[in-house]
């Protein structure tokens, strides 16, 4: 897998971000059956970029934790098949599948690190698979959707032994 990482900001966060981001972005793909190796782009940015990017993409004028920008759109999540026609999902060069974007708030990381009571690692992984799960086509809008959602994301976490504490 390749991940394109990229920071701004003063902020820095107390963990390897760069490998941690590898690590779980490769753990959700391979839980959910991804047959193909991958590429996505991650930026970790401040509050007030994330809020610039909400209110220019969503139409949401606030800072949020975590904004995923995929590269295809999935019919049904988690269903790759489609994507063996899908003009420009492949890399030309290595032949990944480019997933798309994630984008972090770092100063969303701290703050719900401390609100949850769990380690900023474990926030930061939450992230990353919430993200990747959004980019292969899941969401939560639905009851059902959110509750499958969130069992992947639980077993993920739990996979790579990266609990709440």
């Amino acid at each position: 897998m390749t991940l394109n990482f990229e920071e701004e900001g003063s902020i820095k966060l107390p963990i390897e971000c760069e490998a941690l981001a590898g690590r779980v972005a490769a753990a959700a793909l391979d839980y959910i059956g991804c047959p193909y190796e991958a590429e996505l782009n991650l930026l970790l940015t401040t509050d007030e970029e994330i809020r610039r990017m909400n209110r220019e993409f969503r139409q949401i004028d606030r800072a949020t934790d975590v904004l995923s920008f995929p590269m295809a759109d999935f019919d049904r999540p988690g269903e790759f098949g489609f994507l063996e026609t899908c003009t420009g999902c492949f890399h030309p060069d290595t032949g990944e599948l480019l997933l798309g974007d994630i984008v972090i708030s770092k100063e969303k990381v701290l703050a719900q690190a401390e609100e949850y009571g769990h380690s900023v690692e474990r926030e930061f992984a939450f992230l990353i698979t919430h993200s990747v799960l959004h980019l292969t086509g899941y969401d939560h809008m639905e009851d059902k959707d959110r509750l499958l959602m969130e069992r992947l994301q639980k077993d993920i976490l739990q996979k790579l032994q990266i609990m709440r504490v």
